[in-house]
C-alpha cells in the first residue's frame, strides 16, 4: 500500500476567510476552526482512517505572519461538474477570484487567484 494525498496545507493571511471562499468553490464544509488554522473537507467522506478508495483531500488554512510574494510552485486545478467552463468562472469571480497572469498563453484552462492572491486553474475538458 503506498500513501494517499489526503492533505493540502496552504499559509495564509485569513484562514476564516480563505477557507469560506474554498468551501464555496468546492462545496466543502468546516471541519475543524480556531484562530489559527481552518481544516476544511468534503462532506461526503466518512471520518476515520480506514477510508478504502479515493479520498478527497482536505485542505487546511494555517496563519502565517509573511504575505505571498511569488508565483505558487504548486497550485489546485478544479473541474466543473455542473456547468461549462466559462460559467463557473464567472461564478468563481463572483465569489472573490481574479484573473491571472502567469505567462500560460493561449491554454484550454483558465487562471484565476483565490482572494489571497494563490494561482488555481480552472479546466475546461478534463473530469476525474
Amino acid at each position: 500500500m503506498a500513501s494517499k494525498f489526503t492533505e493540502l496545507a496552504i499559509d495564509c493571511a485569513d484562514p476564516g476567510g480563505l477557507a469560506r471562499f474554498w468551501c464555496s468553490v468546492l462545496g466543502y464544509e468546516v471541519q475543524y476552526e480556531d484562530d489559527e488554522i481552518v481544516t476544511i473537507g468534503s462532506p461526503a467522506v466518512p471520518e476515520g482512517k480506514n477510508r478504502p478508495g479515493p479520498v478527497p483531500p482536505t485542505l487546511t488554512f494555517a496563519r502565517v505572519p509573511e504575505g505571498k510574494t511569488v508565483k505558487n510552485r504548486l497550485h489546485i486545478d478544479v473541474n466543473p461538474t455542473d456547468r461549462e467552463q466559462d460559467e463557473e468562472v464567472r461564478r468563481l469571480l463572483d465569489l472573490g477570484a481574479r484573473h491571472a497572469d502567469v505567462g500560460q498563453g493561449e491554454e484550454s484552462w483558465v487562471v484565476l487567484v483565490d482572494p489571497e492572491g494563490n494561482e488555481f486553474c480552472v479546466l475546461a475538458t478534463r473530469c476525474p
